[in-house]
């Protein structure tokens, strides 16, 4: 329970004023009157004098403490001088505002810390991505210019594995250039009617090259599925299921096969890539979509990736208010998800 500085110095005065005249009561020769008198000026003595002490003593403390904090500078502070003189308990108010402050300072200087960790990571990571392709073409480049560009084959053997060097380096500043839009939400969206079959049917023809390779069969469920029409940007879609389709592929298992299946909900289409690879340790699952993070990373980079692909693919996902999700099992295979708010059959094709 709360007390005013007036409430306080009522019951004080009440008290002071009983034991006074309770006192006076058992001197000889007092009379009612005079116990009266006696009790109103010891009510009123004693009231102004604890309510001005206690109001001295309260406020001047907390109007100080006020002025230090606004000497302080601290602008977000949001508690008023005004709240706190008119506060029941003012000490108790202030006391709580500046604990909820200080709470809110350390959870902001935690974050910082974080941050910081995160881009010494980050610069150390890019750092690295960059200086291994740039050290190869290097290589290739000035062997061939100290000579070895007169035998026909080490020349073309070179320059594709410097061109091949080359063309990782742009890949991976055009991850990061991408990558670095979308967080910043520089990379508008152009939403339109897209049917999620047609374009998963696309990428199946433009990745059959490599899944030959490796003997890795693709297929779309169910098979008697119609158009699965969703509202979302075309080019970003295509991006990210390209991604999804293209690591089954890389990191899966020869003569396996990657199902991408879309589920038909009440209001969405959900969408899963899975495949029978010898999937991710539970560990790293937490990770995977961190920029530059790999499970394996000597064989990510013998099989071309940026380590921005998932990365990509999350925040893009998050642009479309929805989230990837992973699900793995050692040596079973790893299912990669996400929903897309489905269109209505009356509002296809309507602008």
């Amino acid at each position: 329970m709360s007390f005013s500085p007036r409430l306080i110095a009522f019951f004080l005065a009440i008290m002071i004023t009983l034991v006074s005249v309770a006192f006076l009561s058992f001197v000889p020769e007092v009379t009612v009157a005079m116990l009266f008198v006696v009790g109103v000026a010891c009510f009123f003595t004693s009231f102004f004098f604890v309510f001005y002490t206690i109001d001295v003593l309260v406020f001047q403390e907390v109007d100080q403490i006020y002025k230090t904090i606004q000497k302080l500078k601290i602008r977000d502070f949001d508690i008023s001088r005004k709240s706190l003189i008119k506060s029941v308990n003012p000490i108790k108010k202030l006391n709580s505002e500046i604990s909820s402050y200080v709470t809110k300072k350390q959870n902001e200087i935690e974050e910082l810390k974080k941050m910081e960790q995160f881009r010494r990571e980050f610069l150390a990571d890019v750092s690295h991505e960059l200086k291994t392709p740039i050290f190869a073409a290097q290589g290739f480049i000035h062997t061939l210019i100290d000579g070895a560009k007169d035998d026909p084959k080490i020349l073309d053997r070179f320059l594709n594995r410097a061109a091949k060097s080359i063309d990782g380096l742009d890949a991976l500043v055009r991850d990061l250039v991408i990558l670095s839009q979308v967080e910043k939400g520089d990379l508008k969206m152009h939403f339109e009617e897209i049917d999620l079959k047609h374009i998963t049917e696309e990428i199946f023809e433009q990745l059959e090259t490599k899944a030959q390779s490796r003997k890795v069969t693709l297929k779309v469920k169910p098979k008697d599925l119609g158009k699965a029409m969703v509202m979302a940007d075309k080019q970003r879609i295509t991006q990210v299921l390209t991604n999804l389709i293209d690591n089954g592929i890389k990191y899966g298992r020869d003569q396996g096969k990657i199902i991408v299946e879309i589920e038909e909900e009440k209001k969405y289409f959900h969408i899963s890539v899975e495949d029978d690879g010898p999937g991710i340790p539970p560990e790293h699952l937490a990770r995977i979509f961190e920029r530059f993070y790999r499970v394996d990373k000597s064989r990510s980079r013998d099989t071309g990736g940026t380590g921005l692909g998932l990365a990509i693919v999350k925040h893009i996902l998050n642009a479309h208010n929805s989230k990837i999700t992973v699900t793995s099992k050692i040596d079973k295979g790893t299912t990669f998800g996400f929903k897309l708010k489905k269109i209505s059959e009356s509002l296809v094709h309507v602008v």
